[in-house]
């Protein structure tokens, strides 16, 4: 029995039905979501340069403006990625991946891990990741119902992404192999390999927005 059946769990739309597990549970980390879906670092940067152009050009009061504008983008930016973190929660069942996210309407995504296709990654140097889930058959969630945790560009079919995670290799592989038990033989793609694992849907990518790390 799970430690957790037949009580309320954060980040879960009910109960937990009886005989399924919860594998894993995390959230995104908020510095390392701001810098590569709200992208704090990339408009910081336009803002120095507009500082930089505002004092060569301008006087004390334009420049001083400018600067406290480009302050206040990033601060906003920042604080919307704090927020979306914290009500974001991450979870694998052996059975299911739920993705509870939304800071004003939040809302529980189930993915049974049959309908789940391939699991990419895009790793990052300080450890974290984001995971992108393409799911089989006709799309069914909205790229901005998804947003921010949408795999980058995929918009006609978008790809459900646990983004910012940490130790994202090992959650990749994870979850990669708990839908190789869930699908039956032969009907998945061969792998491009995540390390350590053999025979998975996971591959690297370097997909997105990963080079904004």
């Amino acid at each position: 029995m799970s430690e957790y059946e037949g009580e309320p769990i954060p980040g879960l739309p009910g109960l937990l039905p009886p005989g399924e597990r919860i594998l894993w549970r995390g959230r995104p980390q908020w510095r390392a979501l701001a810098r590569t879906a709200f992208h704090t670092r990339l408009v910081g940067g336009y803002f120095a340069v507009l500082v930089i152009v505002a004092a060569m050009t301008g006087g004390v009061t334009g420049t001083a403006m400018t600067a406290t504008a480009g302050v206040l983008g990033v601060a906003v930016l920042a604080l919307l990625a704090w927020a979306s973190a914290r009500t974001t929660v991450y979870t694998l069942t052996d059975k299911r991946l739920v993705l509870r996210i939304g800071v004003a309407l939040p809302k529980c995504i189930n993915l049974p891990l049959a309908m789940i296709e391939a699991v990419d990654f895009a790793p990052r140097p300080d450890g974290t990741g984001d995971i992108a889930l393409k799911l089989k058959g006709a799309p069914l969630l909205g790229y901005a119902t998804l947003w921010p945790h949408a795999r980058a560009w995929h918009i006609n079919r978008p790809q459900p992404t646990l983004r910012a995670v940490g130790d994202a290799e090992r959650i990749g592989a994870m979850i990669a192999r708990q839908c190789l038990t869930a699908v039956p033989s032969g009907q998945i793609t061969p792998p491009q390999g995540i390390t350590g694992v053999t025979g998975s849907t996971a591959g690297h990518s370097g997909f997105g927005e990963a080079a904004a790390a």
